[in-house]
């Protein structure tokens, strides 16, 4: 159990927008899965109400108008995710998560329209890049399986940028068989300080016995590790 040096529980909060469409499913991922308090934060809501880590979840936030995240980078919830990042706080974007952290410029980068201009929704191979203690191949393993689901994957940044993500290892994990088009074969980043996180497939759809894989488990546990506060697994 993820626990801090006091022995509580990480809280994660999981922000829900107009069109999300994982976000009951991350909770039931933390939970129920990994057994840590979760809860929904209403993109109305201005606080955290005191969580520890947050996960901006996949779907169609405000049905995707004008770009993928642009309009939730404007909700008055993105202020405290915002401000909790900018202070070390734990967050990571999935899928359309990852779109709305670009857009509000908490990670690097754009989400533009696939290859081919096609919905795109399988199970991929992801290799694991070596990007800080959890995030690695001894922690992870050298591949893992997660399912995709998007139109806009194609992950996009400029040679400087793709330069600086390569040479800080900020990249957490590349597509064996790149089905979207993203620079770099890209399928999830952090931010320099290493407390933003952001990637493409969904760990949530990958946790239970039933599913394609677990190891979307892997993926969150991973992440919650990063806290800094926290103790024990």
């Amino acid at each position: 159990m993820l626990r801090f040096a006091g022995g509580s529980m990480l809280k994660v909060a999981v922000i829900q927008f107009p069109g999300s469409n994982c976000d009951t499913d991350s909770v039931h991922a933390i939970k129920d899965v990994i057994g840590l308090p979760s809860r929904l934060i209403w993109h109305k809501d201005t606080s955290l109400l005191g969580a520890d880590a947050v996960l901006v979840p996949g779907g169609f936030s405000y049905g995707d108008y004008l770009r993928c995240g642009a309009i939730a980078k404007v909700s008055p919830i993105m202020a405290a995710v915002r401000e909790f990042a900018d202070n070390g706080g734990l967050v990571m974007g999935i899928c359309n998560g990852f779109q709305i952290l670009c857009e509000a410029g908490l990670l690097p980068g754009a989400l533009i329209l696939n290859n081919g201009l096609e919905f795109i929704c399988n199970t991929q191979e992801l290799i694991v890049e070596d990007s800080n203690e959890h995030f690695s191949k001894s922690a992870m393993g050298e591949k893992i399986h997660l399912p995709i689901a998007h139109g806009e994957g194609n992950y996009r940044i400029d040679d400087a940028g793709l330069a600086q993500l390569e040479a800080n290892k900020q990249i957490l994990f590349r597509y064996a068989n790149n089905p979207n088009g993203s620079v770099g074969d890209i399928a999830g980043i952090r931010n320099e300080a290493g407390n933003v996180f952001g990637l493409m497939p969904h760990p949530e759809r990958a946790v239970e016995a039933f599913m394609t894989s677990r190891d979307g488990e892997k993926v969150l546990r991973a992440f919650l590790r990063c806290h800094k506060k926290q103790a024990a697994a």
